[in-house]
């Protein structure tokens, strides 16, 4: 007897995401944004911390993303790429070609 249901549930429970904290990181993601668009001093560089807007957007926004463990959106297929996978070249890889000497440097070569 299968049970698939009981697999997905904990699942679910795992990809839970505390609400506080998404709350907080969408908070900082958008005054971030807000600074960094509207005041020039945030787009500066800080000899104590760096760059701003790393700090300001990007950094925020990477912790929202660490919190929803790294998924990336969901991409509409195009039917023409889904139809028509990619062929593999038959044969050989390709090699390189020995480089013909160059006449000038072997006489460089023998005045050396």
């Amino acid at each position: 007897m299968r049970q698939t249901a009981a697999p997905t549930a904990r699942r679910a429970d795992a990809d839970a995401v505390d609400p506080r904290i998404e709350q907080a990181l969408r908070y900082a993601v958008a005054i971030g944004a807000a600074l960094v668009l509207l005041l020039p001093a945030a787009r500066a560089f800080s000899a104590q911390i760096g760059w701003l807007p790393l700090w300001l957007l990007a950094m925020p926004l990477t912790a929202w993303w660490a919190l929803h463990r790294f998924r990336l959106p969901l991409r509409a297929q195009d039917p023409v790429a889904a139809a028509a996978p990619r062929r593999r070249r038959a044969g050989a890889q390709a090699r390189r070609r020995a480089r013909p000497a160059v006449a000038g440097a072997a006489a460089v070569a023998r005045a050396a």
